[in-house]
């Protein structure tokens, strides 16, 4: 039986339009319920949940927004920022490593 499969190649990608995914991550943001829980409620993988609330569940804050007036949302924006930044560092250094193996061919 597993070689059936094998000889059918590899099963396609399930694609999720992006209003399915804000939605999904809306409902994990709003339920309070784990991440497990939303995944099989959906019929998603956890990991997928986890890629998208990188993506979509960050709400955007416009650059000359309200600055945070308690030491305690500072913090938690701070410590947010400190994760975006170290994300894009690494999205950035890899984008400079593959320039520069593609530059070489």
């Amino acid at each position: 039986m597993n070689q059936e499969k094998a000889a059918e190649g590899p099963m396609p990608r399930k694609k999720y339009t992006e209003e399915f995914k804000r939605s999904v991550i809306d409902q994990w943001r709003s339920s309070g319920k784990s991440a497990a829980q939303i995944a099989q409620e959906f019929g998603v993988k956890v990991w997928n949940l986890r890629d998208w609330k990188r993506q979509y569940g960050a709400e955007a804050r416009p650059v000359d927004g309200p600055i945070p007036q308690s030491p305690e949302a500072m913090a938690r924006e701070i410590q947010e920022l400190r994760k975006e930044l170290a994300r894009v560092r690494m999205q950035r250094d890899i984008l400079k490593k593959s320039m520069g193996i593609l530059s070489e061919s």
